[in-house]
């Protein structure tokens, strides 16, 4: 018997893969790659890293972190 507050389809992050699919950067509007070890959505484009906390994206610019320019 599942838990029905579990989504099955969703990864060790607890993040539905279907919401990875759909998610794009708030700023630029580009897609998003997913960081599992980081747990974080890096936007490229805007050189910025949203973290996932709980497994939930949290896509507030203010929020992210900025991508080492290294």
């Amino acid at each position: 018997m599942t838990d029905p507050g579990k989504t099955e389809n969703a990864d060790s992050s607890g993040v539905d893969p279907r919401l990875l699919e759909i998610l794009v950067c708030p700023l630029t509007k580009t897609s998003l790659d997913y960081d599992a070890q980081r747990q974080e959505l890096i936007s490229r484009a805007a050189g910025l890293a949203y973290p996932i906390r709980d497994g939930i994206p949290v896509m507030l610019p203010e929020e992210a972190r900025e991508l080492d320019q290294s």
